[in-house]
């Protein structure tokens, strides 16, 4: 493709001579599956220069070459109220430093919702650029006795209409030869009205020549709708989903989970028996194996957890939980779109503070970001997995439902609850209170989610996982085993103070205890020992601030170095070494209980501290809410193991 491309693009970000075309779509609308499937796996994921806005661009192969796709923001409308539709009307308008305005465009409308499509559809037509409108939903329309005549529909807007079911692939081959002529395309020969009045009049007047005849009401939706959208029942189903949801993730994931550990333990095995140099077969054994396994031991829930919340939100579940806890979010002072932005840091609070972006008031933008880090974020999942296990056996059962899955509920539970707490007062101390602004949320029909589209969701997720643990975990692993095996002590010095030097468990324990990590430990012990914490708990939170999964690597090794056959039986059976509590039990419910409160509130996330710095462009603010949750999570832990302790925890 030559004629007609643009050449100024951004720099080592696309070829001269490509062609660019953007696709402009309200949320739900299919958008972004379309996006997926013209570019596959050729994909490259940015900022707009200047802003925060995530940026998606895509490779499409065509039979004349290819060009690049930019998936633009979700915007119902191009009177933009949030940055991400502004960002949508800038790169229309071209007023985006460093990029150049898109060759042609790709609208993409819900076949289901059409009426309420073509104001957005005016609004890009009027622009004056080639474009191609892409009609999803086409057989959920027919399914529904609703019909469109795509011809007459293409027809009476002037441009090319292509109908594609984006989330089974269907029509894709036909966009993709579309792109190829898309040089023949045109803007629509009298462009339509930008007055809202005569818009609504154009776009009857277009409805009526297609022979549009909207879908009937889907009626399984709606008799479901009548019982999870009920202010009382929809609650109580909500809440029983919830614990049945976080039951799964324990009773589903138990065996796999056990397979994975039993081949990183073989793993370790074969290291301590082949590698004869002591410190290389320590590296490698325990810092590597035993560090990153014991955190790769949890991936069998991280998968299912990432599992079930794709199917929710392919079923169409998710905006029903939206929907129930609009009045919640309301109580904070918050409007719905921060529910959403809070609803994506339930796997991690990076994304779910760059959806903040939605929110037209900067207001709610920041009091979201204060309170999005309290959201439990599947980071906590390896923690609250391991600690609920030394806590309660698996087999316990609080009527029909099991104890481990109604903790792990619990926990989510004072996420979401205290995150409301923190929005509201953050709404309150820092005069961030405003005019609420309306909210407008779709309810989709109830669909059988498309696998590929799962397991893409699925996928991205534990990647993310995944590379954290190759490269954060990896080198706070090797940085912790260096710590507790340095300084060196000679065998002289161990006999002098009374170690049997010819046994490997007790010149071990000496070297552990007598380590730069137990000076660590103990040097923040009077911080943490009203807790009930020891120095190995100190490290393993101080490792923590890095990334919270470190935590489950560092007891791995303290446990592995103490009982390298059998390490979870070490950390079972862990005491106090020293102090007045010197013999008892370290691991007791008021101990375990307020590790778990600990880890529900601190800010333990570099990347998050990061990603909070770049969107408010201050230091200020992530100073804040490291401070503020650092002091609740200590506070909190305290109240909640004093508490059990004079229950008789």
């Amino acid at each position: 493709m030559t004629a007609g491309c643009h050449g100024a693009v951004e720099p080592g970000d696309m070829a001269a001579q490509e062609c660019r075309i953007a696709l402009v779509g309200s949320p739900n609308s299919g958008k972004s599956s379309i996006f997926n499937g013209l570019t596959g796996l050729n994909t490259k994921t940015g900022n707009y220069p200047g802003v925060t806005v995530s940026r998606f661009v895509g490779t499409c192969r065509t039979g004349a070459g290819r060009c690049l796709v930019e998936d633009l923001p979700g915007t119902y409308s191009l009177t933009p109220l949030s940055p991400d539709e502004q960002v949508a009307v800038d790169v229309l308008d071209g007023r985006t430093e460093h990029t150049a305005r898109p060759d042609a465009l790709l609208v993409v409308v819900d076949a289901t919702t059409l009426r309420r499509s073509l104001g957005l559809v005016a609004q890009v037509l009027a622009r004056g650029l080639p474009a191609c409108v892409v009609v999803t939903f086409m057989d959920e329309l027919t399914q529904r006795q609703g019909h469109l005549d795509i011809d007459a529909f293409a027809q009476a807007l002037g441009v090319p209409v292509v109908p594609v079911i984006g989330h089974r692939g269907r029509g894709l081959e036909q966009l993709r030869d579309r792109l190829t002529t898309w040089q023949t395309w045109a803007s629509p020969p009298l462009a339509p009205p930008t007055e809202p009045g005569e818009r609504d009049a154009w776009a009857e007047s277009v409805l009526s020549f297609a022979g549009y005849r909207a879908p009937e009401v889907h009626r399984v939706t709606w008799r479901i709708d009548g019982v999870l959208l009920h202010p009382l029942w929809g609650t109580v189903v909500f809440f029983a989903v919830m614990v049945l949801f976080f039951q799964t993730v324990f009773t589903f994931a138990a065996p796999l989970q056990g397979s994975v550990e039993a081949l990183f333990g073989w793993l370790s095995g074969l290291v301590r028996e082949h590698v004869g140099n002591r410190w290389l077969s320590g590296l490698l054994g325990d810092a590597l194996i035993g560090g990153v396994g014991g955190v790769l031991v949890f991936v069998p829930q991280i998968l299912l957890l990432f599992l079930l919340l794709a199917l929710f939100e392919g079923v169409g579940y998710m905006s029903r939980a939206a929907f129930l806890m609009d009045r919640v979010m309301a109580r904070a002072g918050l409007e719905g779109r921060a529910f959403v932005a809070l609803l994506s840091s339930f796997a991690c609070a990076v994304p779910g503070i760059m959806a903040t972006r939605t929110l037209p008031s900067a207001k709610d933008r920041l009091a979201t970001m204060m309170a999005a880090p309290l959201v439990t974020c599947s980071a906590r999942l390896p923690v609250y997995v391991l600690l609920i296990g030394l806590l309660v056996d698996p087999s316990d059962h609080v009527g029909p439902f099991g104890a481990q899955g109604l903790i792990m509920f619990g926990l989510y539970l004072l996420g979401a609850v205290s995150a409301m707490v923190a929005a509201w007062v953050f709404k309150k101390i820092g005069d961030l209170r405003g005019p609420l602004v309306p909210f407008f949320m779709e309810m989709p029909p109830y669909r059988l989610p498309a696998p590929r589209a799962v397991l893409i969701a699925m996928g991205s997720s534990v990647r993310a996982f995944l590379r954290k643990c190759t490269t954060v975990i990896v080198a706070t692993s090797i940085g912790l085993w260096l710590l507790l095996n340095l300084p060196l002590h000679s065998a002289a010095q161990m006999r002098a103070d009374g170690v049997d030097t010819s046994s490997h468990a007790a010149v071990t324990a000496y070297a552990v205890d007598h380590s730069y990590a137990a000076d660590l430990g103990r040097l923040v012990g009077p911080v943490f020992d009203p807790l009930g914490f020891d120095w190995r708990i100190n490290v393993g939170v101080l490792s923590a601030q890095s990334a919270r999964e470190t935590f489950v690597a560092t007891l791995g090794q303290v446990a592995a170095a103490e009982d390298p056959v059998q390490p979870k039986q070490a950390l079972r059976t862990m005491t106090y070494p020293d102090g007045p509590r010197a013999g008892q039990p370290l691991f007791t419910a008021p101990t375990i209980a307020a590790l778990l409160v600990y880890f529900s509130y601190a800010l333990q996330c570099t990347a998050t501290v990061a990603v909070i710095r770049r969107e408010t462009g201050t230091w200020k603010w992530p100073a804040i809410a490291f401070t503020y949750l650092t002091a609740v999570a200590w506070l909190m832990a305290y109240a909640v193991r004093t508490v059990t302790v004079a229950l008789g925890g």
